[in-house]
């Protein structure tokens, strides 16, 4: 069974920083678009980043500058190094991949993480 786990969440100053990872296990064959998606309380979730199987980046206006998502594929993990950050970039943070598993043959699926709690604070 495939699992996405993040990590790294935790409570920081505003201008600080913080490092997040998602890492996946289980019977993994490869891993396609992986994303980071954010809800704050009593707000809808909305995306955040994207990373590519080939590394190319996309980012939300509102983070753009200031977080860089990454991945390491050998590790089947990507990360989500946040700087400059802000109160109002407290939330939950989920991480979301197109995975397929045992081999070329299975069918791609979408898998969410549990989330981790950011929460910007001075």
């Amino acid at each position: 069974q495939v699992q996405l786990v993040e990590s790294g969440g935790g409570l920081v100053q505003p201008g600080g920083s913080l490092r997040l990872s998602c890492a996946a296990s289980g019977s993994i064959f490869s891993i396609y678009n992986m994303d980071w998606y954010r809800q704050a309380p009593g707000k809808q979730r909305e995306w955040v980043a994207r990373i590519t199987i080939g590394g190319s980046t996309n980012y939300a206006d509102s983070v753009k500058g200031r977080f860089t998502v990454s991945r390491d594929n050998a590790k089947n993990t990507m990360y989500l190094q946040m700087n400059s950050l802000q109160p109002e970039d407290t939330a939950v943070y989920y991480c979301n991949g197109d995975i397929r598993d045992r081999d070329f043959s299975s069918p791609l699926r979408n898998y969410w993480g549990q989330g981790t709690q950011v929460t910007v604070s001075s």
